[in-house]
């Protein structure tokens, strides 16, 4: 018994090590799937995640471009730019949680999410809120930076998979730059026929996007 209790005993400290060596290991692993500037996940992150909701229940996908953002980054520096884009991840992040969704950021200053949605009015409702929030001034260095986004959204029935989530960001694409060829906004997708063309699974041109208004 003695002998049991000394083997158990020994072994304590290599399992102890092994497990803190697994927590660190999530943990960066975590950390290479979120943006280091915004804390939001990365495209990758995004696509399971948001494949995985897109076979639950029914959903709306989301794709933002932030308006202006050259500007800024040009007028004011790439700090200014900074605290614009970290500003827009902490707005994201709050609205996604409270709508039971999830949001990335894929690149530069254009974003993504996905959220459960129960009807048009809903989500109707969701992407004015997501666009007031949007909009808000950013602070930053004693300035007021005026910021603004262009949302194109569509909603979409339960069981769509990896090849559903292309699409419906495709048309959430076409339908985001619907809404910044009008000076910004939201506009909702009707359908998943695509209206422009398409280069990779994403409009070609940037043209053709004639979606309605949210």
């Amino acid at each position: 018994m003695s002998q049991v209790l000394a083997a158990v005993s020994a072994s304590l400290p290599l399992a102890a090590g092994w497990s803190l060596h697994s927590l660190r290991m999530r943990r960066r692993i975590e950390a290479a799937r979120r943006d280091p500037l915004t804390g939001l996940i990365t495209r990758d992150a995004f696509t399971e995640r948001a494949t995985r909701a897109l076979t639950a229940e029914r959903s709306a996908v989301y794709l933002i471009d932030l308006d202006r953002f050259k500007q800024i980054n040009d007028a004011y520096g790439h700090a200014a730019g900074d605290a614009v884009l970290r500003a827009t991840g902490e707005r994201l992040t709050a609205w996604a949680w409270l709508n039971d969704g999830e949001a990335a950021r894929f690149g530069g200053d254009e974003f993504a999410a996905v959220t459960k949605v129960r009807s048009r009015a809903e989500l109707v409702w969701m992407l004015e809120e997501l666009n007031r929030s949007l909009q808000q001034p950013v602070h930053h260095g004693g300035r007021t930076l005026a910021v603004g986004a262009s949302t194109g959204a569509v909603p979409c029935e339960a069981s769509m998979g990896p090849a559903g989530l292309s699409a419906l960001l495709r048309r959430a694409d076409e339908a985001m730059y619907a809404a910044k060829q009008n000076g910004g906004g939201c506009f909702l997708a009707e359908g998943l026929a695509p209206v422009g063309g398409a280069v990779n699974g994403r409009r070609a041109g940037r043209r053709g996007a004639t979606e309605g208004a949210a």
